[in-house]
């Protein structure tokens, strides 16, 4: 499904982003975490969506295990990447300020 590798490129294009600013930001330790769990959030989304489309191109039993492991190990990075991104949102605001 093309839709579906577009997507796949557009998450993964969007990790790297998130992880060169990562390393490239010399800024407090919270806002660094939070550019971290924005980077999780995309390389969970990459890898979920990584799993979806091989549900598509193959109808093997293996594929099916596989990709089931792929959808919840990236529902899972998406998940903490989101309880981390609410925490550190906070205070990442408030180191800005000071």
């Amino acid at each position: 499904m093309p839709v579906l590798v577009i997507l796949i490129t557009i998450s993964f294009s969007f990790y790297l982003y998130y992880k060169v600013k990562y390393v490239r930001c010399k800024r407090r330790p919270a806002e660094r975490k939070w550019i971290s769990s924005k980077s999780s959030i995309a390389l969970g989304v990459f890898v979920a969506l990584f799993g979806i489309n091989q549900l598509f191109l193959n109808g093997d039993t293996i594929t099916y295990i596989v990709a089931g492991i792929f959808i919840l190990l990236g529902s899972f990075s998406i998940y903490g990447g989101i309880k981390s991104y609410k925490f550190y949102l906070p205070l990442a605001a408030q180191e800005a300020r000071e």
